[in-house]
């Protein structure tokens, strides 16, 4: 071994080596929730993303409330009983779109090359930002609950009642949002996603029993409606908020939304993995 003066190159690397205790890897609750912090973080950096969990929420109460009450239930104040639930659910549905769209985005900026190499639990990186979203889904079932109060919503089920429909809505919405979070790394682009997700959501929302009583309708589109997962999820949270939800309707939503997980879980982390 030379014992010739020290390699300045060598000094300079051991320099920049830190010696200190290497730090222990973060738990998964921990990652998910600095994930879900820097969703979040977005919002800070473009507050426009609030839009659709503000405006449009207080712009299909107040249509479909002032356009339809009169005429399918006699009175604004009658329709907004059985449409509130309904409308809720039907907004928040909607924006579970967005966390695709926004995976898409980070995808494209090439933000998802870096989260792979880094010594977390993986799934956190989708959990997190799942968990980031549904701060979004809490504002919007907010906004709609004190206007539809504002306007003479009176849940017959009161605070608890409506707490567990604001729950149940959130509880499947995450679900639900596995399925953008997939197509998310298969779709090209955030606008071809969002077609795709429009052409899902549409018929799943439209066509179920948040305007009308599905009796209504003509018979192969009731039986469509009664198989409709928005529907099941719709009776379930007007039962719990006007308190009269059976264990059957509420376990409907929670067998169909741990299905929802089961499924495109495993399938939103192989894509991950698989990501180039």
């Amino acid at each position: 071994m030379s014992n010739g003066p020290p390699d300045p190159d060598v000094e300079q690397l051991q320099l920049a080596v830190s010696d200190s205790p290497r730090p222990s890897r973060p738990s998964a609750v921990s990652a998910s929730l600095t994930f879900g912090w820097r969703a979040l973080l977005k919002i800070k950096h473009v507050p426009e993303q609030l839009f659709d969990v503000t405006v449009f929420p207080i712009m299909f109460l107040l249509l479909f409330t002032y356009l339809f009450g009169g005429a399918l239930a006699g009175s604004t104040d009658a329709y907004l009983q059985e449409l509130l639930p309904g409308i809720l659910a039907m907004t928040v549905v909607f924006i579970t779109i967005y966390t695709g769209v926004t995976l898409n985005d980070d995808i494209d900026e090439g933000v998802f090359d870096r989260f792979r190499t880094i010594p977390v639990w993986q799934p956190s990186v989708i959990v997190g930002a799942l968990l980031g979203d549904a701060v979004r889904y809490t504002i919007a079932s907010t906004l709609v609950i004190v206007l539809g109060v504002a306007l003479g919503f009176r849940p017959a089920g009161g605070i608890v009642g409506v707490l567990a429909a604001v729950a149940l809505l959130l509880v499947f919405s995450f679900s639900l949002s596995w399925i953008w979070t997939a197509l998310g790394f298969v779709m090209r682009t955030p606008e071809s996603l969002m077609g795709v997700s429009m052409l899902i959501l549409f018929p799943l929302t439209f066509v179920s029993n948040v305007f009308v009583d599905p009796r209504t309708m003509p018979g192969w589109l009731e039986a469509f409606v009664a198989i409709n997962p928005v529907s099941h999820l719709v009776t379930a949270m007007r039962g719990l908020m006007h308190g009269t939800a059976t264990a059957g309707e509420v376990g409907i939503v929670l067998l169909l939304s741990v299905a929802l997980v089961v499924v495109f879980g495993p399938l939103t982390m192989y894509l991950f993995r698989a990501q180039q």
